[in-house]
């Protein structure tokens, strides 16, 4: 019995370190370039809790603004780029008269000072109104944005003219296949160089079709794809393997798990390299809930410095300066008042 005990702890002792040997991040090429940030949004006010409750209006539960930036908007957008960052989510929907238009929601009543669907109403209909009607940071009984918003809701041509040459990540968050082949028309329509600039989209699977036909060298991200890429991955990595199902996709690196990620860092970057696939770090994940951005500074010092893929941010206002110091054109009081903002944020998680 000793003996096959012995043949038994040898044997998964070798395998153990075979194993350390084939993922050993130190002994790949260190990946060439840096960084990418990608904020969503632009510039956007933060929500007090991560989740707002069903049914509940999350403008009305933001955090105390330090900035009058909102969501989606063409300031946001530029903003957010003079910052550091490298890509910016946008979300995508259609008005009824079919003009595609940025905003997040369905409907309009949270945030705007309309009502009913997005889809229900004419692109001069929505230029009437207050983007930032709805933003409360006391569960509505001010609302400091209140005003700032009016005609802010941009057309898709106009944030096309905001950034000629910065990439865009297209967010289709419905189901509506007939939104995406309008997106698609308004790229050629502009003369948009969608896959030399780097462009990407995301949604379903079914939603992203058209894109893939007319745009197949562009990035598309369905969030379930990313999921089993990620999921496959950190049960076949530790054995050299890079699975079928990360081949041109994207994985999902959370950085309060790196650790669970073969060959992490510069072993796994070479890896999805050669399938073509994208490597995103995240905020920290917890079980079933969909991967966050970065928005506490030291977060970025988490991130392996030889890392060169993209990494999500919720708060582009906190982590942009944290990476890029010199990208920092906040003023004094900005400053102040975001320090006091970040440190109750601490507080809050």
């Amino acid at each position: 019995m000793n003996s096959w005990l012995r043949r038994a702890a040898f044997v998964l002792a070798l395998a153990f370190l075979v194993m350390t040997f084939v993922n050993a991040s130190w002994l790949a090429d260190k990946p060439k370039g840096y960084p990418h940030l990608l904020s969503v949004r632009g510039i956007t006010q933060q929500p007090v809790k991560l989740d707002a409750p069903d049914g509940q209006c999350a403008a009305l539960s933001i955090e105390p603004p330090v900035h009058d930036y909102i969501e989606n908007t063409l300031p946001a957008l530029q903003r957010a780029s003079g910052m550091g960052s490298a890509m910016v989510l946008v979300d995508v929907s259609a008005s009824a008269d079919g003009k595609i238009v940025l905003f997040r929601d369905k409907t309009l009543d949270c945030r705007t000072s309309g009502t009913g669907d997005v889809a229900a109403l004419s692109l001069v209909q929505l230029k009437a109104l207050d983007a930032g009607h709805g933003y409360s940071g006391d569960g509505g009984k001010t609302f400091p944005l209140r005003g700032l918003g009016v005609g802010y809701i941009p057309t898709l041509d106009e944030a096309l003219v905001a950034l000629p040459s910065e990439p865009i990540l297209f967010n289709l968050s419905g189901r509506d296949v007939a939104v995406a082949a309008r997106l698609v028309d308004g790229l050629l329509a502009a003369g948009r160089e969608v896959e030399t600039l780097g462009d990407a989209f995301m949604g379903d699977e079914a939603v992203l079709a058209p894109i893939r036909r007319r745009f197949p060298k562009a990035w598309a991200l369905s969030m379930e794809a990313a999921r089993q890429c990620t999921g496959d991955y950190m049960l076949q990595g530790w054995l050299g393997m890079t699975p079928a199902s990360c081949k041109g996709g994207t994985i999902l690196v959370p950085i309060n798990r790196q650790w669970l990620f073969a060959g992490w860092p510069n072993r796994l970057i070479a890896r999805m390299a050669a399938v073509d696939a994208h490597v995103v770090v995240t905020g920290p994940a917890s079980d079933g809930a969909e991967p966050r951005g970065l928005d506490l500074p030291e977060q970025i010092g988490k991130v392996p410095a030889s890392f060169n893929g993209f990494i999500w941010v919720s708060d582009q206002w906190v982590i942009g300066p944290a990476l890029h110091p010199a990208a920092d054109r906040r003023n004094g009081r900005e400053k102040a008042e975001t320090e006091v903002l970040v440190a109750k944020r601490r507080e809050n998680r």
